[in-house]
C-alpha cells in the first residue's frame, strides 16, 4: 500500500520538527520544508534514524518558491494528501512602536505565507477530489492580547481565510481544512521572538512600560497545563488527523479550550484572564 504524502512548512526546529517526526512515525511519507536549507540538519538526523522524511527548499514569502516545492512533490509522488501550514513567526511590540515594515513581514509570513501555500494546492487538490490543509494559529487567532495586537490581527486574519474556504471548497470539492489552536509551545519560537526584539534595540522605556511588566509578571504563576512540547502538540493533531473528517478548529489542550472560552465572556480583554497568554506566548 502506497504511503500518504504530507508536506510540512517551517521544520528547522520547534513544532514543524515535531510534527514531521510524529507523521513519519505513523507511516507517511514526509517533505519536511523550510527557507534556508543550512538549518536542515535536525531533518537530516530523522532520516538517518529510518524515517521516511525528505528535505526540501520552500520559502513561505515567495510564490514562485512555493509553486516550485508544490510542483516538486507533484512530480515525485503524483499527489499531496496533506500540507501544514507551520511556518510563522511571534511579534510582541504595540501598534505605536511597531514600523510598517514590522507589520508588512508579520503578515507576509502569517498569512501571506499560507495563501500562497493554498493557491498553489488547491488545483492539484481540486482535480483529485480530495486533500487536506491544515494551517497552525494560536489562541491568539481568537482572543486578542495586550501588547500583540499585530500577531493576532495576523492569526485572525488566517482564521477567517480558511473559515471561508471551508464554506465551499470542502462541500463542491473534497478539500478540507483545519486550523490548529496551541497555547503555549516549548520551542525556539520564543527564544526567535526575544531574539528579534533585542535586534531592533529591546522592548522601549515608554508609557507602555508598565503594560508589559505587568504580564511578563504573570509568568510564575502559571499552570503547568499553560504549555506543551512540540510532540505533545503534534500527537494531539494525528488524533484528528485520522478521523473520516476534520473539524474546522481544534485546540490542543484543556488550558488552550478553556482560554478561548474568553471569546464569548462579558470582558474578554480584561488584565487577569489574558496576562498568562501574553507570557505563554514566549515559552518558557
Amino acid at each position: 500500500m502506497n504511503k500518504k504524502i504530507a508536506v510540512v512548512t517551517g521544520t528547522s526546529s520547534g513544532l514543524g520538527l515535531g510534527i514531521s517526526k510524529v507523521l513519519a512515525e505513523t507511516g507517511w511519507k514526509v517533505y519536511a520544508t523550510m527557507r534556508n536549507l543550512d538549518k536542515g540538519t535536525p531533518v537530516k538526523d530523522l532520516q538517518q534514524s529510518g524515517l521516511d522524511i525528505e528535505l526540501l527548499q520552500l520559502d513561505v514569502q515567495s510564490q514562485v518558491s512555493v509553486d516550485q516545492a508544490v510542483q516538486t512533490v507533484i512530480d515525485e509522488e503524483g499527489r499531496i494528501d496533506l500540507f501544514i501550514n507551520n511556518a510563522g513567526i511571534g511579534f510582541i511590540r504595540n501598534t505605536e512602536q511597531s514600523s510598517e515594515e514590522d507589520y508588512k513581514r508579520i503578515f507576509d509570513i502569517n498569512t501571506y505565507g499560507p495563501i500562497r501555500c493554498t493557491k498553489a494546492l488547491l488545483p492539484h487538490m481540486r482535480e483529485q477530489k480530495a486533500g487536506r490543509i491544515v494551517s497552525i494559529s494560536s489562541v491568539g487567532g481568537l482572543v486578542g492580547q495586550p501588547m500583540h495586537e499585530i500577531y493576532c490581527a495576523s492569526k485572525f486574519a488566517l482564521e477567517g481565510y480558511y473559515e471561508s474556504l471551508a464554506t465551499y471548497v470542502t462541500p463542491y470539492f473534497g478539500v478540507e481544512f483545519m486550523i490548529v489552536e496551541p497555547g503555549g509551545i516549548e520551542s525556539e519560537f520564543a527564544n526567535s521572538v526575544l531574539a528579534d526584539i533585542e535586534k531592533t534595540g529591546g522592548f522601549p522605556k515608554d508609557e507602555y512600560e508598565q503594560v508589559l511588566n505587568d504580564f511578563m509578571g504573570q509568568r510564575g504563576n502559571q499552570d503547568s497545563g499553560v504549555f506543551q512540547t512540540p510532540e505533545e502538540i503534534a500527537e494531539r493533531m494525528m488524533v484528528e488527523l485520522e478521523k473520516d473528517t476534520l473539524p474546522l478548529r481544534m485546540r490542543t489542550s484543556e488550558w488552550s479550550e478553556e482560554f478561548t472560552k474568553l471569546k464569548t465572556s462579558a470582558d474578554p480583554t480584561g488584565l487577569k484572564q489574558t496576562a498568562m497568554v501574553t507570557s505563554s506566548l514566549l515559552g518558557k
